[in-house]
């Protein structure tokens, strides 16, 4: 359970934060968020997050009172109130309050609250591990590239997978593409051992974990494509995958109740996770 929480400039004991019942991230879900893996006490890939609020802030046109020198003073004081060793930072902003009306005045300052949570530290033993996912129809609006805090269909979509025993869903389109996941990017694996995942357009976020992960992938000459695949190629992959800054690898054992592969965590998924875990293991703090 956080103890302090950043609220508007102040830090609060977590149970006393609040924002004003007129803050239309509470009524129109008019905002966005980011959440950022704290690992040894770094907050991992820290510029690489917030040039993704930057970006969403920009396409919902919200403005941002704080300087980046700021907002990183901030969240490793939160990271220190809460004595994170390992764990996330939500950081959400909205675009403040007023009088319920769907427009909005120019003049409005914006929210800002972030809390830190703690988790168990990543190891290859922990990741390692086979999950089961299912496929949901993709009923989200047609901007999924801005981080926005508006994620109803997201929650009714890893609701579902939990209502069954598994543990994400994946979004199909009407064509028949896997878009993504409800928290996670999508990946498989080809008999021939290529990566494949969908390139970054409207429909998916531009995960920081699958920017980490194609770096890596280039690095160690992986063979990777970034195109869209249906989730009938994916049920006939050797291997698949999820990645997110709260589960960087998360292996795939089943879809739809169709085994992948062999039923086991692949060797490309153990590698990929080998080579993440490394590099975590050899951030430096900036």
């Amino acid at each position: 359970m956080p103890k302090t929480t950043y609220v508007n400039g102040r830090y609060l004991p977590h149970g006393s934060a609040a924002v004003h019942i007129e803050d239309r991230g509470f009524q129109f879900a008019d905002g966005v968020y980011e959440v950022i893996c704290v690992y040894d006490r770094i907050l991992v890939d820290l510029n690489l997050h917030l040039d993704r609020l930057d970006r969403s802030l920009r396409e919902l046109e919200i403005p941002l009172s704080k300087s980046r020198r700021t907002l990183k003073i901030i969240l490793k004081e939160i990271v220190w109130r809460n004595r994170i060793v390992n764990g996330s930072v939500y950081l959400q902003i909205t675009r403040g309050s007023a009088v319920r009306e769907f427009a909005y005045a120019n003049d409005l300052t914006p929210s800002l609250i972030i809390y830190a949570r703690k988790s168990a530290r990543l190891n290859f033993e922990s990741i390692n591990i086979g999950h089961k996912i299912i496929s949901k129809p993709d009923i989200r609006w047609k901007r999924s590239d801005i981080k926005s805090i508006s994620l109803l269909p997201a929650v009714l979509a890893k609701q579902a997978a939990v209502n069954v025993g598994a543990d994400e869903s994946w979004f199909v389109n009407e064509e028949g593409f896997v878009t993504e996941g409800t928290s996670s990017n999508a990946w498989i694996v080809t008999a021939r051992d290529e990566l494949i995942t969908r390139p970054l357009d409207n429909l998916i976020l531009p995960g920081i974990t699958r920017h980490r992960i194609l770096a890596l992938a280039k690095k160690q000459d992986f063979e990777f494509i970034e195109r869209p695949f249906l989730i009938k190629e994916a049920l006939e992959s050797k291997e698949a995958f999820c990645t997110s800054s709260t589960s960087p690898i998360k292996p795939i054992i089943e879809i739809d109740n169709h085994e992948i592969g062999d039923g086991r965590v692949g060797p490309v998924t153990r590698l990929l996770i080998e080579h993440y875990l490394h590099y975590m293991d050899n951030l430096n703090e900036k």
